[in-house]
């Protein structure tokens, strides 16, 4: 009989994993609300949150329940049948985006996005194919929405990319109309652009793209992988706008660490599907939509928005009267820090004190912690910034 090694792997060269992640920084072991350990028993602080992922904090005893209940009652089946879990979750997200749409789940936020990419185009028809995006947008990286991402280094070893993308800059409304020819189907924006500096647009910019879509007939398409489920103090951005969006994107938030991402459309958008158009294994699968369902309802009981309203005005105050931050931005709990000196090197400096960030561009730090976050681990959060850029 065969049997996996107990132990876990040697010196670096017999890493199992590809190289495509970079040296790992810590071996994290546990992890409790906003707190986690490593391999050392160490404590840290996790202003990161697995990137906006875990936001009802690390080892949630609610979620953690559904996955496990779910677990022992139905994990998967194929998607020519249908389970009450998958339907409930579609229900909870529809709503949460404000009603009349169509979900399609997946894993990721980067298949989310690739499912509305080919959602425009079979929207569009032959010749209307082209998706407008941002400069420093991203989006993913499988191939299709490392395409629609607008940062051309990311482009470089994989040329040649995918035809039918094209990128302005974010934020400047003349020069996104200016490219909106016959052949465009629609535009793919972030209502805060995340991995690029979380950098939230001009005010009324996100209301003149929509008006411009409405009056050519294109998709209105957000990318709401890091914004959404309560995140910026709504439960998408687009809210704050008074938006109504023909396409959301999600994923990160949506299952608290369980892989899961969907896909919501309009009813009349998501027609333009027919059965065999897209699909994947795992769409809807019952324990990840077990977490989906869970997250919602736990996010509506404790008030995540308008915690994330609270608590994010509170450590943006906070951070903004340190010495060495020389601007905060972002909005709710999704933050960045304009920092003295390279960021790369404060975020180190922070880790080795304790606190989990990372450097989002080299002069900013990206916060954001667990939407259950408490005042008091705000207030430990912002003295190690103060140690670390002294």
């Amino acid at each position: 009989m065969t049997h996996l090694p107990e132990s876990a792997p040697g010196p670096r060269d017999h890493c199992p994993f590809m190289p495509v992640f970079g040296a790992p920084q810590r071996m994290f072991v546990r992890g409790s609300g906003t707190e986690l350990w490593d391999s050392d028993g160490r404590r840290y602080l996790d202003f990161l949150a697995g990137i906006a992922v875990v936001s009802l904090g690390h080892a949630n005893p609610v979620v953690a329940r559904a996955i496990s209940e779910q677990a022992s009652v139905l994990l998967h089946v194929s998607n020519y049948f249908a389970n009450p879990v998958a339907t409930r979750a579609a229900v909870a997200v529809d709503r949460v985006v404000g009603g009349g749409g169509q979900v399609f789940f997946c894993n990721s936020g980067a298949e989310a996005n690739e499912a509305a990419i080919k959602l425009a185009r079979r929207h569009g028809g032959r010749g209307r194919h082209v998706v407008v995006s941002a400069l420093g947008s991203f989006h993913g990286r499988t191939l299709a929405a490392l395409a629609a991402t607008g940062q051309p280094a990311k482009h470089e070893p994989f040329q040649p990319m995918p035809e039918g993308f094209r990128h302005v800059p974010y934020g400047d409304a003349a020069a996104l109309e200016a490219s909106l020819d016959p052949s465009v189907g629609a535009v793919l924006l972030e209502p805060i652009q995340g991995e690029g500096g979380v950098v939230p647009p001009p005010p009324g910019y996100l209301a003149a793209v929509q008006r411009m879509c409405r009056e050519r007939g294109i998709l209105f398409m957000l990318d709401e992988v890091q914004t959404g489920c309560a995140r910026t103090g709504r439960w998408f951005a687009f809210q704050h706008d008074g938006l109504e969006p023909d396409v959301v994107c999600l994923a990160k938030g949506l299952g608290n660490g369980m892989p899961v991402g969907a896909v919501w459309a309009r009813r009349e958008v998501a027609a333009s599907f027919t059965p065999g158009d897209h699909g994947s294994t795992f769409s809807g699968t019952a324990i990840a939509t077990a977490a989906v369902v869970a997250v919602l309802e736990e996010m509506a009981r404790i008030d995540a928005p308008g915690r994330a309203v609270r608590l994010g005005a509170m450590l943006a105050s906070a951070l903004s009267d340190v010495p060495g931050v020389r601007g905060v931005r972002g909005r709710g709990l999704l933050l960045a820090a304009e920092v003295a000196g390279d960021a790369k090197d404060v975020a180190a400096r922070l880790l080795e004190r304790g606190l989990v960030v990372n450097a989002v561009t080299p002069t900013a730090l990206r916060l954001a912690p667990p939407l259950t976050v408490t005042e008091d681990e705000i207030a430990e959060a912002v003295g190690i910034v103060r140690e670390g850029l002294q």
